[in-house]
């Protein structure tokens, strides 16, 4: 699930992604453009059922990301606004943030 709430000023979207429980057993990590890919910057926390976390954003951008998931397989979000396919030949899902 992603949930997107931006502060009061603006300057920045708090983006909650949450993804059930059963989809990993050890961690879930969330990677993109925005931590250069490395998996070992934005860790999901087991939270809730399930594991979250929340990325901060700049609103007018868009932000191609990816869940890293038991340091083994790739999966994307579902509820990605949109999705670009990679040089891997798979594809990646697109947070759009707006102003």
């Amino acid at each position: 699930m992603i949930s997107k709430e931006f502060t009061p000023k603006r300057t920045l979207c708090k983006v909650r992604l949450q993804v059930p429980a059963e989809w990993a057993e050890k961690e879930v990590a969330v990677v993109g453009d925005f931590n250069n890919w490395d998996p070992s910057s934005d860790k999901l926390e087991r939270k809730n059922g399930g594991w979250e976390t929340v990325l901060r954003l700049k609103p007018e951008t868009e932000t191609q990301f990816r869940y890293f998931i038991d340091g083994e397989r790739w999966a994307n979000d579902e509820q990605a606004d949109d999705y670009i396919a990679n040089e891997f030949g798979e594809k990646n899902a697109v947070l759009k943030i707006g102003k």
